[in-house]
Parts: C-alpha cells; sequence; structure tokens
C-alpha cells in the first residue's frame, strides 16, 4: 500500500479485499505479480465505479484477465463482433436493454482501468470510448428496426427500394471523442418520403421517428442495471419541436433557409455513426456547404465570442469556474479556437474539415493562423484536461466537469493524475488553463473596443455621426476634423450609402456588422493623405460585399486589415476594385508580411502543388476555384509590394510571368490526368512507345518574355510529337492520338477562360499557331517545324524572338528550342527584313497609336515601348546567324544585353535603350493600377521619347 497516499488507503483496502473476494469466488486467480497488485491498487483507489462493477458482478474481473482483453488493445471492429454475439439471442426490448447494460459496464470497466493504469494514452481512451458507443447504438438499431419492420413493413422510397435510418453523432461522439460518462446527442434522417408496405403501415416519417423514439429509449432508460447512454435529440432540426427524423431534403432545405450559427459549429462534429452509413454520406456531402463557407466567414469570431460570453455568465451565476470544460481556460475555449478557424477558413482548406480537435491544433500553424508554439500549448492543455475529464467522471461514472471541492475528493483526483499532492496537480492544471486563456483572448478578443471603457476606436462622433443619419448641421465639421477635405461631398457619398436599398435590404445581424464598420471606417480613411480620393473607392468595395456580412466581420474584427485595406485602395483604384470583384483576398490583408512579400517562384509552384493535392482528384469544380484564388491572392500581393515600391519593375513582370507558368503547368496536369483516366495515354510512335506527356505549351509575347502585366492575356501556342497520327490511345474508350491532343488542347483553354464564381482564369490568344486562327488548335512539332522553314511571315518570325516552352514534356521543349534556334540563325538579306520589320510597325502604329494631339501611347507611339521590341527583334533576326548566342534568351533587355556584348550595339546604346524600355513599362504598369490607359502628356517623356525615335529611324528607315 506503499504507493497509495494514506488518507485514501482504507477504502483502497476495502476495494482490494471486495476485488479479491470476487475473484474467488468467480474461482479466477489474481496475478500474484508486484507489477499487477501495484496497478490494481492504483485503479480501485482512482474509480470506485470500477471497485463496484468488480464487486457487483463477480466474473466480470475474471472475464476480462482469461479472455486477455483487459491487457489488449481493440481492434476497430472488435467492440461490434462482440456485441453482436451477445445480441444474438436477444427476442424482445428488455432482453436487448439487460444486454446493452452488461455489455457496456463490461467494456467501461476495461477502458477505465487500462486508462488508470496507464496502459493506454488519452487518444485511445477516446477513440475505445467512441467506438464502444457506436457498436452499443448501432447494435440496438439492427434490433429495433427488424421490430419495427416486421410489424409495419419497410419504408421504401420512389425507387422501391428500402429505406433505412441515419444517426448523425454530434459532438465529441461524432469527433471520436468521447468521454468518460457523457450524453451523446444524435440526430435521425432518411433518404426521402414515403410509407411502408403493409397493411398497418406507416410513413416514412412516423415509421423513423417512432424508430428513433424507441433506439433512444433502449439506451436511455434507467433499469436495474443502470443505462446504456443519456440521449439528447434536442440539436435536430426544431429542437424538441420538430420531428424526431426527417427526411434529407426537409433537413437541407432547414439548414440552407434557418440554420443558425450554433448549429454551423455543432455541425462541424456530425458524423454518420449508425444506420445507412452510404446513404448517410450523401446527406454529409449536401449539409457540407452550409458549414463550410467557399467565402472566409470571419464573422464567426463575433458568434462564438457571443456565445463564449453566455457560457462564461452561466458559469459566473452557478459559481463554476472550477469547471475543466466550462471554466476559464477549459476544454471550450481549446475547442472554440479550433473550430473558428474551421468554419472561417474550413471551405478553402480542406484539411480543416476534420472533426478531431487534436488534428486541427495541428493543422492550423500549416496556414499562419497561429504560431507552432501556440499550437503545441493548447494541444498539451488539451491532453491534460481531457485526462483530468475522464478521471473525474471515471470515479463514479457520472457526468461531471468540477473540480473536487474536499480534501480526499482532491487528493484522489491528484493521484490518479500522477500527482503526489493536491498543490502541485493544482498549480499544473491553473498553468494550463492560463495559457488557453491566454490564447482565447488573443484570438476571441473584441478589436473595436478598448482594453479599458468600452469605448470605440472611432470615437463616439463618428459612431453617432453614423447612427443618426448623417446630420446636415454637424457632418461636415466632424468629417473635417476627422481628415477629410472636402466633407460635403463626403458626407453625400455616405448618405448614399446609408440611405441606400442594399442598406435597408441587410438583415439586422448584417446591418448592425455594418454599423459598427463604418464609423471605424471613416475614422480610418480619415486619417489617409488621399482620404478625400480613398474613401469613395472603399465605399465602393463594401457596398459590393455588403450582403456577405463575413467580410465586414473580418475588417471589424481587424484593424490591421481595415488599416492595410485603406492604404491599399488610397494608393491604387485598381487594386480596390479587384478586391471589390474578388473579396475573399481581404483576408490576405491580415498579414503585412505576406502582403508585402511575394513568394519566390520555388514557393510559387510549391503553394499551388500543396493547394491542390488538398482536394479530391474528381473535384474539378473545387480545382477551377482554387486556381483561381491562388491567381488572385499572389497578382494582389505582387500588386502591392509594387504600389509600396518594394519591388522593382522587372521583378514585378517576374513574379507575374511565375504565377502564370505555374497555373499552366499545374491546369496541363489536371487536363492530361482526366483525358487519360478517360482514354488512356497516348502512343507517340509506330513502334508503340507511349509518350511522356507528347505535349507542350508554348508561350509567346508577354509571357514568353518574362514580361507580363496585370491583366494580361497569355498568347500560347500547343504543340505535340506523335510521329505515327494514325496510332489510338491506349484506353478501353481509345480515340486517335491528334483528337486526343486536340482535346487536351481544348480542356486547358476551357480551364483557363471558364467563367466561375471565382472568375477567369487568364483569357487565352491562340492566334500565333501555325496558320493562326484558321490553324489546327495543337499542331504537330514537324508540322510546326516545316511551317516556320517554308510558310511563316517575317512577323511570326519575330514573334518566335520572345518564344519559350513553360510547360509540358521537356522532349517537346528540346526540340522546340532547336527549331527555334535554326529559324532565327538563319541568314536573311538585311534591306528585305528591314523593309518588312518596318512596314509591320508602321501599321501596329497607323491602327493603334494616339489619335490625341499632346498625348504620347507609351506602347504604340513613335519613340515608345513598340519601337523597342521592334528594333530589338530586328536585331536577333539580322544578327542570329552570325551570332547565335542572341537566341539564348526571350526578354528584350537580355537580348539588348548581348547586342552590347557582340559589339553589334555601342553600350550607350544599349543602356538608353534598357533605361527608356524599363522607363515606360514602369509607368505603364503605375497607370494601369491607377486605372488609367497608358498613355502620357507628350511632354512628360519628350526628350527620351525622341532619342527612341532618332534611333528608330537611324537603324530602321535610314541605315548608314
Amino acid at each position: 500500500m506503499a504507493v497509495i497516499p494514506e488518507p485514501l488507503q482504507s477504502v483502497t483496502l476495502h476495494h482490494w479485499q471486495q476485488f479479491v473476494e470476487a475473484a474467488e469466488r468467480h474461482e479466477c486467480r489474481v496475478p500474484e505479480s508486484e507489477d499487477f497488485q501495484r496497478v490494481t491498487l492504483r485503479v480501485l483507489c482512482s474509480s470506485e465505479f470500477v471497485a463496484q462493477a468488480c464487486a457487483r458482478e463477480p466474473g466480470l474481473i475474471g472475464d476480462l484477465l482469461e479472455s486477455g482483453d483487459l491487457l489488449s488493445d481493440y481492434l476497430s471492429d472488435e467492440y461490434v463482433e462482440k456485441l453482436d454475439t451477445q445480441l444474438k439471442p436477444v427476442k424482445d426490448e428488455m432482453g436487448l436493454m439487460l444486454r446493452l447494460r452488461r455489455f457496456r459496464r463490461r467494456e467501461m470497466v476495461r477502458i477505465a482501468w487500462r486508462d488508470l493504469a496507464g496502459w493506454s494514452g488519452l487518444e485511445e481512451t477516446l477513440r475505445d470510448l467512441t467506438h464502444l458507443a457506436e457498436a452499443c447504438i448501432d447494435g440496438a438499431l439492427q434490433k429495433v428496426e427488424a421490430w419495427a419492420r416486421k410489424q409495419h413493413g419497410t419504408p421504401k422510397g420512389s425507387d422501391g427500394k428500402p429505406l433505412g435510418l441515419v444517426v448523425l453523432g454530434m459532438g465529441k461522439l461524432g469527433a471520436w471523442e468521447l468521454n468518460f460518462s457523457s450524453d451523446i446527442d444524435l440526430i435521425y434522417a432518411y433518404a426521402e418520403e414515403g410509407e411502408t408496405r403493409k397493411r398497418n403501415g406507416l410513413s416514412n416519417s412516423e415509421f423513423f421517428g417512432r424508430m428513433g423514439q424507441q433506439l433512444a429509449r433502449v439506451l436511455d432508460q434507467s433499469t436495474d442495471d443502470g443505462f446504456v447512454y443519456r440521449v439528447d435529440l434536442r440539436l435536430r432540426p426544431y429542437g424538441d419541436s420538430g420531428p424526431v427524423a426527417m427526411s434529407f431534403d426537409a433537413m437541407e432545405e432547414y439548414y440552407q433557409t434557418q440554420g443558425r450559427e450554433w448549429e454551423r459549429y455543432a455541425m462541424i462534429k456530425a458524423r454518420v455513426v449508425a444506420g445507412d452509413r452510404d446513404t448517410g454520406a450523401e446527406l454529409m456531402s449536401s449539409l457540407r456547404p452550409f458549414v463550410y463557407r467557399r467565402y472566409l466567414d470571419y464573422g464567426v469570431f463575433e458568434s462564438l465570442r457571443e456565445m463564449k460570453g453566455m457560457i462564461a455568465r452561466e458559469v459566473a451565476r452557478k459559481g463554476m469556474a472550477h469547471n475543466v470544460k466550462l471554466g476559464p481556460g477549459g476544454i471550450r475555449e481549446i475547442e472554440f479556437i479550433g473550430q473558428a478557424f474551421q468554419l472561417v477558413r474550413g471551405g478553402r482548406e480542406v484539411e480543416l474539415q476534420e472533426r478531431r480537435i487534436l488534428k486541427v491544433l495541428a493543422a492550423l500553424p500549416h496556414y499562419g493562423l497561429i504560431p507552432d508554439y501556440a499550437s503545441s500549448e493548447l494541444i498539451e492543455a488539451y491532453d491534460f484536461l481531457r485526462r483530468v475529464e475522464n478521471r473525474l467522471q471515471a470515479w463514479a461514472d457520472r457526468q461531471t466537469h468540477l473540480l473536487p471541492q474536499e480534501e480526499i475528493g482532491q487528493l484522489r483526483l491528484a493521484f490518479s493524475m500522477g500527482f503526489s499532492n493536491w498543490e502541485r496537480f493544482l498549480e499544473r492544471l491553473d498553468s494550463y488553463r492560463q495559457r488557453v486563456e491566454q490564447h482565447f483572448e488573443q484570438i476571441f478578443a473584441a478589436p473595436q473596443t478598448e482594453d479599458k471603457g468600452g469605448e470605440q476606436h472611432a470615437g463616439p462622433d463618428l459612431v453617432s455621426l453614423w447612427q443618426e443619419g448623417l446630420k446636415e448641421s454637424q457632418a461636415p465639421g466632424l468629417l473635417a476634423e476627422a481628415g477629410y477635405a472636402e466633407p460635403k461631398e463626403i458626407v453625400w457619398r455616405l448618405r448614399a450609402l446609408r440611405e441606400s436599398s442594399l442598406y435597408e435590404s441587410l438583415s439586422t445581424h448584417g446591418r448592425e456588422r455594418l454599423d459598427r464598420l463604418m464609423p471605424l471606417l471613416i475614422s480610418a480613411v480619415g486619417e489617409n493623405e488621399k482620404s478625400d480620393e480613398a474613401l469613395p473607392r472603399v465605399v465602393n468595395l463594401i457596398e459590393a460585399v455588403a450582403r456577405r456580412s463575413a467580410y465586414i466581420a473580418l475588417l471589424s474584427e481587424h484593424p490591421l486589415a481595415l488599416s492595410q485595406l485603406v492604404s491599399l485602395c488610397s494608393a491604387s483604384p485598381w487594386i480596390a476594385r479587384y478586391l471589390a470583384s474578388h473579396p475573399i483576398l481581404l483576408d490576405e490583408l491580415l498579414d503585412p508580411r505576406t502582403l508585402y512579400s511575394p513568394p519566390d517562384r520555388e514557393r510559387l509552384v510549391d503553394e499551388l502543388r500543396q493547394m491542390l493535392l488538398r482536394l479530391p482528384l474528381d473535384d474539378l469544380e473545387q480545382q477551377m476555384e482554387v486556381l483561381r484564388l491562388f491567381k488572385q491572392t499572389n497578382v494582389l500581393r505582387v500588386a502591392a509590394a509594387d504600389i509600396a515600391e518594394a519591388m522593382p519593375l522587372m521583378v514585378v513582370s517576374d513574379h507575374l510571368t511565375w504565377i502564370a507558368e505555374g497555373i499552366v503547368d499545374e491546369v496541363l496536369e489536371l487536363a492530361w490526368h482526366h483525358l487519360v483516366a478517360k482514354h488512356g495515354r497516348p502512343v507517340c510512335s509506330s513502334d508503340g512507345t507511349l509518350c511522356d506527356k507528347g505535349f507542350a505549351v508554348i508561350a509567346y509575347g508577354k509571357m514568353g518574355g518574362l514580361e507580363l502585366g496585370y491583366g494580361s492575356d497569355l498568347d500560347v501556342v500547343f504543340l505535340h510529337s506523335a510521329e505515327d497520327e494514325s496510332q489510338l490511345t491506349t484506353g478501353k474508350r481509345a480515340m486517335a492520338v491528334p483528337e486526343f491532343f486536340a482535346r487536351l488542347g481544348q480542356r486547358i483553354v476551357h480551364l483557363m477562360t471558364t467563367l466561375t464564381p471565382a472568375g477567369v482564369l487568364y483569357e487565352i490568344d491562340l492566334r500565333l499557331r501555325p496558320s493562326g486562327a484558321s490553324g489546327l488548335l495543337v499542331s504537330n512539332l514537324t508540322a510546326f517545324e516545316e511551317y516556320q522553314q517554308g510558310e511563316a511571315w517575317t512577323w511570326e518570325h519575330q514573334a518566335l524572338v520572345r518564344a519559350r516552352p513553360v510547360a509540358g514534356d521537356p522532349l517537346i521543349a528540346e526540340r522546340f528550342m532547336k527549331i527555334r534556334h535554326t529559324i532565327l540563325t538563319q541568314r536573311r538579306e538585311p534591306e528585305e527584313l528591314r523593309k518588312a520589320v518596318s512596314e509591320m510597325r508602321e501599321r501596329m502604329r497607323s491602327e493603334f497609336g494616339s489619335k490625341k494631339p499632346g498625348r504620347f501611347k507609351l506602347k504604340h507611339d513613335r519613340g515608345g515601348i513598340a519601337d523597342i521590341e521592334f528594333m530589338v527583334q530586328y536585331g536577333v533576326l539580322a544578327w542570329a546567324h552570325d551570332h547565335p548566342e542572341l537566341t539564348e534568351f526571350t526578354d528584350n533587355i537580355r537580348i539588348l544585353e548581348g547586342f552590347g556584348r557582340a559589339g553589334l550595339m555601342a553600350a550607350d546604346e544599349v543602356a538608353l535603350l534598357c533605361d527608356a524600355y524599363r522607363v515606360f513599362r514602369k509607368r505603364a504598369h503605375h497607370l494601369t493600377l491607377q486605372e488609367q490607359s497608358a498613355e502620357v502628356d507628350a511632354v512628360e517623356f519628350s526628350e527620351l521619347r525622341e532619342t527612341v525615335a532618332a534611333m528608330w529611324r537611324q537603324r530602321m528607315e535610314d541605315p548608314a
């Protein structure tokens, strides 16, 4: 007895004697090893339930020992198999109730023993408790359902097929986290309305409702043997006033039209735990959009904060500060942290659509939602608190979360948790709870209130200004004080929103959120230097997203996000409109570290790949949405860095090009796998060799030249390498190889250009393919080479200067670059070439140049970007025969630098053209971000423009 604290020794000794006597009566020999006896004493000291169960049922401990069950970890289906054996002879409800209760008592003794002995960790204990409950529910359901069908007939759907009851387990049961003496929250559903086919038949609603009530009674009713589980059916739609069981359609309609925030929270953990599991999976799939919204739902923080406040007030009212579940720093706060982020981001991050809280907490740092150390502390605290909860309940098999207040109970709990006294245990417990409470407060603290007094950051004057309808007598003065130079104009714009049909049409909750945000917004914009320009832009965005009040909540909840929004919108109306078109990107404003630091090429590729890997292979809709989100997110990051002058022009274009390249590569992979799954792989040669893709995407124009801008189209050409075009693909639904590659190209275009809720990925321009719009969508590589050699126009060879492979088969990429090199290094007659290039340039200038006096179009007017590009293209076509190294690069700057190294241009000429090219393109970029056309006053670049024009005349019009 040396290991047992002295105050607990007498009762433990009494339990030990009862245990030994019970074993002897059953003629079961208790193992004599000191280890087993020490463990047994520990268990009997920690659980009166185990001690009484062993004394009441002498054969129980003998059965557990002789079967080996006490010392073994069950397989996942072992509870089902053992219970099936017990229930086979059952003929009536009383017999079913008896067998279930005795089976449950035996297995609960086993689980408690293993937990208290230290033979099982928390994960095994929670899993066993859950599997036991599932087995009992499903075993009871099978009997109840069989009796109901015998009495009333079999319920059937419209197709005449039998229907079964679907039992959803909520809360900890659904998450495989059941505690030792937990209620089980159940919801009943069935596939569709109908009726049983028997003389005394029932409607499906009546049939499944009665059956569900009987199932609850079998599990819940207290007898001489106790109960199996307390069953709570109140989480079902409409609660106690709703039908006991509902059809899938009725349930889906309820959640879509009447589902409340707490029901979304509850449905996170919902899982089919018994009954018709296959059909139940369809129900869960249909309810997923209710739980996990496609957009980021930051209104969750407000809702959960309110829910936690209600719980906290209830705890305080009932004096439950010592409640390890509901009290400060308790289990519920940890669950709220994890589930808040699930509700906010689960629609976008499939990994967060997880029922088990420990897995959720472990995943949060991967998305930058909480730091690694916070995740580790919360996981460690959860493990400790859940073990405390189980030890509290294992003492008497009673649902409690309250720490004992009497000395003996405190000592017993401390001992069961491995502490020598209560003080040391309490010190550890308080340490965990304090850390949990700190993390909870950091995440859920209401940001729009000061730490003291609850006064809003915007100040009471601006709150009154908005809430009292922007009174003409007061509003201009208050707005002038807030930082607006033209307050009357601002009053007009704000009143237009305040009195709009949009504002009136908002739900009460949505209007409350907007009313909280607007004073904060007015104050934040007023502090900006361009407040009068910024406010209409921000208000336009607010109007665009107002009906999705979660976005309003995001800005209210996160002052940093609001300040970033104001800063970006004041700097760029393009960014303001971009955010209004893609409000899901507001989430990016939360972290300036990532907002203004776009990832490099390697990280971009990895980020996109990881996003797609989390999706089911056959979920094309989700894949298309993720691709669009990836593009929009990273373009915003580039634009933010650009406008903040944290990134030079050439790097901006590099990033925009890398984004496009990564997307094209992944789109090709998706399209390829889809077609191969349907038709098999294409054969690329007459000897039956399979293609290693056998397909490549060649980028031309701005993408080929690494010079993409905001909103650029992608100029591409598709090539394939199949030599024997009479060959078929290898699948059961085989098709001719050329048709396969044509469909591959079509599917790529479809994935890129289809308008989804998230918009279009890129517009695709295929006019540079051989024979232009009249040519094949996908060209054979040999045919492409022959076309370039014999039929291509000079302007097509000019375009080839900026062409390069960006995705697909590396062998095709290698062959294309050889073809390109061969074409570009052909010897050409200089005068004919100069004439052809100049004529094409003149046609472009005539068609696209400025028609307004005193204006300069940066690209198309004389001395602009196009003059430089055409000089570069002419130079490559004219000189590459003698200087083949000029074909190495596709971007204008490095080609110009190559001219200098080869002595084809003077160093000062190269420097001037490079500088002019950068200056013009940078100005065009920034005009795009200001939503202005790429033209300026002719005076602005007059000297630089004239210098470029002079070089054009010298080289292209009047050569020496």
